[in-house]
């Protein structure tokens, strides 16, 4: 359950997320730009290895935030911050319109699974939208790979990755619930 100061952190990132003056972004200009992101996330943002998410269909302002946070150090893995070293903000902005434009990809997820982390995916449900399509800096875990999804999810529990309240979530689960919870995301 959420105490309190779940609640304040998440409304703090909702309102920050609604007081950032987006720039007006370009889909078609993200898209010549995106040619760049194909190696690893696929072809319109499609990955077919689960160490990379898909970002098609991701949020806009969560993947122009993410790809900020790389640029910036504030989140580090050097091949996204030699990729993106030379993207202005309206660069940013342009990819994050393009992938958010692309049609969702469906990861899939090991059906035993399933129904398991469909029975614990409520307590991600409440930030992550109904259907866990995300909403503005919230990402969408729909359709998402399985082993990416628990791979952040360790990173969020051991400390390597900041986010809100994503690390006292993570604390909560065991490797079993990220599994699970992961199996029924990409499902979706």
């Amino acid at each position: 359950m959420f105490s309190l100061k779940h609640s304040l952190s998440a409304c703090l990132v909702l309102a920050y997320s609604h007081a950032v003056p987006a720039l007006a972004a370009d889909a078609a200009a993200g898209a010549e730009k995106a040619a760049m992101c194909a190696g690893c996330h696929g072809p319109n943002g499609k990955s077919s290895n689960s160490q990379w998410p898909n970002l098609a269909a991701q949020q806009p302002a969560y993947l122009a935030a993410q790809l900020k946070a790389f640029k910036s150090g504030a989140r580090t893995n050097p091949m996204m911050q030699s990729m993106i070293g030379n993207l202005n903000d309206q660069d940013i902005e342009n990819l994050a319109a393009y992938f958010a434009g692309q049609p969702a990809a469906k990861a899939g997820g090991d059906a035993a699974l399933v129904k398991t982390g469909a029975d614990k995916s409520g307590m991600c449900l409440g930030c992550h939208g109904a259907q866990a399509q995300g909403s503005a800096q919230i990402p969408r875990l729909a359709g998402q790979h399985p082993g990416y999804l628990v791979a952040q999810l360790k990173n969020f529990k051991e400390g390597t990755r900041q986010g809100g309240p994503m690390q006292s979530m993570a604390s909560t689960l065991s490797d079993d619930d990220m599994k699970a919870l992961a199996a029924y995301f990409g499902s979706l």
